[in-house]
């Protein structure tokens, strides 16, 4: 997958550099708030960037009776977390503050305690960032959408 994005960047890398600076800029808030949207709708899903599922959460020992159950990731995915950092060079989205360090763990599935006192475990691999193939095409197609007008 990473291989076709830069194999895109270097297909448009030439007509990117014909625009204006604040045409750039402009492009790239709207290419950034596109795929902010598509990774929330694709942490809603609970998908990995290959399309297959979240590894579920594991059943704790005291639950108790009664309780809502939550998905995952429901305030991690709001716009207050997931930010969005634009210029005419670069598009950035990543989570900020100690959201930053669950979401890391969560996303390389690293070694964390669920809270203060409780044992390490073992987080699952989770890709809450990442391009799919339908997310660079929608890209490339928001860049000549925005060429020919």
């Amino acid at each position: 997958m990473s291989q076709n994005f830069e194999k895109l960047a270097d297909h448009l890398q030439p007509l990117l550099q014909r625009l204006s600076s604040a045409e750039r800029s402009k492009l790239a808030k709207k290419i950034g708030r596109d795929l902010r949207n598509s990774q929330k709708k694709r942490i809603t899903e609970q998908k990995n960037t290959d399309g297959s599922s979240y590894t579920p959460r594991r059943k704790r020992l005291r639950e108790k009776k009664g309780r809502i159950k939550r998905k995952m990731f429901t305030r991690l995915k709001s716009n207050t977390h997931l930010k969005l950092l634009s210029n005419a060079d670069a598009v950035a989205i990543g989570f900020i503050g100690r959201i930053s360090r669950i979401a890391n763990v969560h996303q390389k599935g690293l070694r964390d305690r669920a809270e203060r006192g409780a044992p390490d475990v073992v987080y699952p691999t989770r890709e809450l960032l990442g391009l799919t193939n339908q997310e660079i095409k929608q890209i490339e197609d928001s860049f000549l959408k925005h060429i020919n007008i």
